[in-house]
């Protein structure tokens, strides 16, 4: 882990804007719980909707739902890494 300061646009809570050193342009910070229930909405729609929509439909929604799950795992990951558990439980494995 390092600190480095960040520009902070707004602190909104659970709509914080800030830029990261090197980056030319501000970003989101989505906390892990957010993250997680964005996942779980994405996972109840790819479910629902599968058969009832087209395919390159699906493949979107499902390409979406692949990129959130990579930054919940990517989350996670660091998150152990550093000793600490997810804000949210998580299923039984």
């Amino acid at each position: 882990m390092k600190t480095e300061p960040v520009e902070i646009y707004s602190d909104k809570t659970n709509a914080a804007i800030m830029r990261h050193p090197g980056r030319k342009h501000p970003g989101v910070l989505i906390q892990g719980d957010d993250l997680n229930l964005l996942c779980m909405i994405a996972d109840g729609l790819c479910a629902s909707l599968e058969p009832k929509v087209e395919t390159a439909t699906y493949r979107e929604l499902d390409h979406l739902r692949k990129a959130l799950k990579g930054y919940l795992s990517h989350y996670k990951e660091v998150l152990r890494e550093h000793g600490m558990r997810p804000p949210f439980p998580e299923p039984a494995a």
